[in-house]
């Protein structure tokens, strides 16, 4: 290993001051602060490149795997101030090191969860660099964990997969129906016993395993619930919270559907003839778009509930909801942003809460455990990985 990497093995007790003016002082002296293990055994072997391996094993990643079990409290601040220097100088939060894990995970694992400072400090760290990439690029695509970018070419811009639904997708290639929208509403859907997939690529759009996160939200929306309430739902789906909507008998009941498999399966479930029940069919940028010009409906409860779309157009979405929202509304969606990993769904939960407070909102997040082993059966991989369910309620501060 470099002398940057054996620094950071924390051999030398006790962890004080010294580390710190060690490590910066290597790293000014030009060590980049993304120079990986795997790059140091190429140069040491005499080769120019490393073998795209997937495996960026950073100084974060040594420094986190040498903690010792008990840190003092003096020792801990220290620790704050090598992570603190570390994405001073460019380093990655999430790069994966040779056993498929970040930063984060590797805290996580160790116990070292919310509230920590240490994992806090990650999740910081992924905060910022949303924000930088979206300054950057005026956009906000976050990167899957197959498109990182190498080390010695990234600053910490390295963001983690952001489909609201599809989470753990990466792009395999131009017509992943997890990916792009067009392709997915060209595809043909499947009802199984259990799940509405994608046919061809086996694509989970939706599973009964969200049953109880669907009824939750629904008992959200219907909180202030008065006998005259309108009530929106974005993405029909398996038409599980619709089912849970229909229970409280509002008023009226709208819904939002694009996909032409679903909306005939819609029409033979008989939802088109409720007489409480409005369809607006197609995508909701267009039909929302057109309720809002009106202006003749204003909605007690939003839910949103889509598939093959990203964060980037949930920011779209909000400038929408703000206009056809009561005053006393509220805003919910299905929390799946991130949740391959448990320190990117921590990174979205604060990237939501701070993004709708730029509309004078304010989330409050419901933290549930999950079942360990949701059935994925009829799907090919899972879109939520992490074992807990931050449920949002979203309403004007």
């Amino acid at each position: 290993m470099s002398n940057l990497h054996d620094l950071l093995t924390l051999e030398t007790s006790p962890i004080d001051e010294s580390y710190v003016e060690k490590l910066t002082a290597l790293l000014k002296s030009g060590i980049p602060a993304t120079y990986t293990i795997e790059q140091v055994a190429a140069h040491e072997a005499g080769k120019d490149d490393v073998e795209d391996t997937g495996s960026n094993t950073t100084p974060l990643h040594v420094l986190i795997r040498s903690l010792p079990d008990e840190l003092s409290r003096e020792e801990n601040l220290v620790v704050l101030k090598l992570m603190d220097v570390l994405f001073e100088y460019g380093a990655g939060w999430n790069f994966l090191d040779y056993e498929n894990k970040s930063p984060g995970d590797l805290l996580f694992e160790r116990g070292m969860k919310n509230g920590n400072a240490l994992y806090e400090r990650v999740v910081d760290a992924g905060v910022s660099a949303e924000l930088l990439l979206r300054k950057l690029n005026d956009d906000i695509e976050f990167l899957d964990e197959e498109d990182l970018e190498d080390p010695e070419d990234t600053e910490e811009t390295e963001e983690p997969s952001e489909d609201p639904e599809a989470s753990t997708e990466s792009l395999e290639s131009a017509g992943d129906t997890a990916e792009h929208q067009d392709t997915y509403l060209k595809a043909d859907l499947e009802y199984t016993a259990n799940a509405l997939i994608t046919k061809d690529n086996k694509d989970g759009v939706m599973m009964d395993w969200e049953s109880d996160i669907m009824r939750l939200a629904r008992d959200s929306m219907f909180k202030n619930a008065t006998s005259d309430s309108v009530v929106l739902n974005i993405g029909f789906g398996m038409g599980i919270i619709d089912r849970f909507i229909q229970e409280r008998q509002p008023a009226q009941h709208y819904i939002c559907e694009a996909h032409p498999d679903v909306l005939k399966h819609m029409r033979d479930e008989g939802w088109f003839e409720k007489p409480n029940v409005v369809v607006l069919e197609g995508r909701w940028q267009d039909t929302l778009s057109t309720l809002l010009d009106d202006g003749s409906v204003f909605f007690d409860a939003i839910y949103y509930d889509t598939f093959s779309e990203h964060y980037s157009d949930m920011l779209d979405l909000y400038d929408t909801i703000v206009g056809l929202i009561k005053p006393e509304g509220l805003f919910s969606f299905f929390n799946g942003l991130g949740a391959d990993r448990q320190v990117c769904y921590d990174v979205y939960k604060k990237v939501v809460e701070m993004d709708v407070a730029n509309y004078g909102m304010k989330c409050n997040f419901t933290t549930i455990p999950l079942p360990r082993d949701p059935n994925w059966e009829d799907v090919r991989r899972s879109y939520f990985a992490c074992d807990r369910y931050y449920h949002p309620e979203i309403r004007f501060a």
